[in-house]
């Protein structure tokens, strides 16, 4: 069931319905634990047995963690979770890339043992609910939370269908109490922050990421047919698409929460604006960034140790959250390329704290960052290596302008310069509602603006690209 269909907005109208007449905070949270679900097994039944064995290995394992007298006890009940967790995604995920790049190994050898894949289809969400509901795990383990009783609390906070199957990957520490505890009354400046985010959702992901993805896709189908300068605007391209696809779903999921008295937590902060990459891992994705750091590179000591281990904890974490995004070399790939900037970004900078920087400094940061990111991301949407190293090979040696260039180059500039503005407006307001803040005319305007667009688009059957993660 996709936000952008017809069949979720009747699903959620219902279901806002049923919510608003429902009193007793155990009604509400039954209805909503229903009706995700529903949600999920809309798009595989099958896959829904899944998601409670999930919920209850954690939900058990943070009990047991309380309740083991020794540290070995409480030490086996997080491995038990851990296991399970990464077990259940690294089959479902993971196995078919893996036989098929042993495959490839032994080949190089001259050794062709039969090795044969399964042909899994990946259960949608699987990589951030295992996530989230893993973390509540390691937080009891920690002794940063305690755990909860309440079995459909938990089950809610696992399976909260506006975050589900794309995140925000919400911590515990966050939406638990939120569930626990009686809904705050929704307001009427709730309803306007929520109908604002729904909007400007849909309009990222309808008008603008499905837009440039009828240009991208086009474009790496005929790679052949292409010249390199094409192949980076592509690149391009898909950046932006990509940003307003996934930010388009966090909008959306975070207006549907707000609107049933729930936060979520802010997943992008105007990423484009980033001078350097560290800067961008902090602005994109924020919830996947922020796990990766409390759960991975702290604790592989992070920048403790010397230089030397600070990079390799920057690469061993960028690497496996390459090959998060994704069951594939160019994930991976991408992955290096972005550890790779980071521990260079590193030496470069030392320990030395940014300056605030002149206006052409920050243009000029900002472009460099901005060519590295769209060349790491050309890599990303590439369907192998094969095709990645076709497309750097283009890049390098047939950067020429053609006619046809202008076609794609066109769209790609309008909608990042509509972006930047927009961005830049949210900066200089130090704001995220600044349509809300500003005059009514110019609010009328851009609602309407969006509202048009989006009825001559129309909704299309265009997955989110993060539901592939």
């Amino acid at each position: 069931m996709l936000f952008n269909s017809i069949d979720f907005i009747v699903f959620f109208v219902i279901v806002l319905a049923l919510y608003r007449v429902v009193r007793p905070l155990r009604w509400q949270n039954l209805l909503l634990l229903v009706a995700s679900y529903m949600f999920y097994g809309a798009w595989d039944v099958r896959f829904l047995g899944l998601l409670v064995f999930s919920t209850v290995v954690d939900y058990v394992s943070g009990l047991r963690i309380e309740g083991a007298p020794t540290e070995q006890g409480r030490k086996r009940w997080l491995i038990v979770s851990m296991v399970s967790n990464l077990g259940l995604l690294g089959f479902f995920k993971y196995w078919d890339f893996g036989v098929e790049s042993m495959a490839y190994l032994l080949g190089q050898f001259g050794l062709h043992p039969h090795l044969q894949t399964l042909g899994i289809i990946l259960p949608v969400g699987i990589s951030f609910y295992t996530f989230q509901s893993m973390s509540y795990t390691i937080d009891v383990y920690r002794r940063e939370l305690t755990p909860t009783r309440d079995f459909l609390a938990f089950a809610l906070y696992v399976s909260y269908f506006p975050q589900l199957v794309a995140g925000p990957i919400e911590r515990s520490t966050n939406l638990l109490p939120q569930i626990t505890k009686p809904r705050r009354k929704v307001t009427r400046e709730d309803v306007r922050i929520a109908l604002l985010w729904i909007l400007l959702g849909y309009f990222k992901k309808v008008v603008l990421a499905d837009t440039l993805g009828l240009m991208v896709d086009h474009a790496y189908r005929h790679t052949d047919e292409m010249t390199g300068a094409i192949m980076y605007v592509a690149g391009a391209g898909f950046a932006v698409q990509v940003y307003c696809d996934f930010a388009g779903y966090t909008l959306i999921a975070r207006g549907v929460s707000r609107l049933l008295g729930i936060d979520l937590m802010r997943n992008f902060r105007m990423p484009f604006l980033s001078r350097t990459t560290n800067e961008a891992w902090q602005r994109w994705h924020i919830s996947l960034s922020t796990w990766l750091r409390d759960y991975l590179y702290i604790p592989l000591g992070g920048s403790r140790g010397g230089r030397l281990l600070r990079y390799r904890n920057l690469m061993l974490t960028m690497l496996l959250g390459g090959l998060w995004h994704g069951a594939s070399w160019p994930k991976v790939f991408w992955g290096g390329w972005n550890g790779t900037i980071l521990v260079v970004g590193h030496m470069m900078r030392g320990d030395k704290k940014p300056k605030k920087p002149t206006l052409p400094t920050w243009i000029r940061q900002t472009t460099i960052f901005m060519i590295l990111w769209i060349t790491g991301l050309v890599i990303f949407r590439s369907r192998d290596m094969d095709q990645a190293f076709q497309v750097i090979h283009m890049v390098v040696t047939d950067f020429r302008w053609t006619p046809e260039l202008w076609l794609y180059l066109k769209p790609t500039l309008a909608i990042l310069g509509l972006l930047y503005a927009y961005h830049i407006w949210q900066e200089k307001e130090g704001s995220e509602f600044v349509l809300l803040e500003t005059h009514p005319l110019v609010r009328t305007a851009a609602y309407s603006f969006m509202l048009i667009t989006i009825a001559v688009v129309g909704f299309r059957p265009s997955p989110f690209i993060y539901f592939q993660f």
